[in-house]
């Protein structure tokens, strides 16, 4: 009983971990797609809380990603991005100026 204890628990954290895993690229394919869209230079992307819930619908880790973009090469701009799941919720990005090309 003991061991099929611990194989259960092993199965329900590597789920856990690809699950985290899956969600990490789909934010990062987000996330520079939404700065392709406003023509800014994604700088770098981290990981931030992670909530687990299911206020509605199945059991889901509600993800903030922080990320930093450049307008112009020279500033910096930190902005995030939430995932519920493996949906995009919200993606914040500060005021920042814009550059005439």
């Amino acid at each position: 009983m003991s061991d099929l204890f611990w194989i259960i628990a092993i199965a329900v954290i590597a789920s856990l971990f690809w699950q985290q895993r899956r969600q990490s690229e789909l934010a990062k394919q987000y996330i520079n797609r939404r700065c392709q869209q406003v023509g800014v230079q994604l700088i770098s992307i981290a990981r931030g809380n992670h909530k687990f819930g299911w206020p509605k619908g199945p059991l889901n880790i509600q993800t903030r990603y922080f990320f930093e973009f450049s307008v112009n090469g020279l500033d910096c701009y930190q902005g995030y991005a939430v995932m519920r799941g493996m949906r995009l919720q919200e993606v914040f990005m500060p005021a920042y100026p814009m550059v005439d090309d």
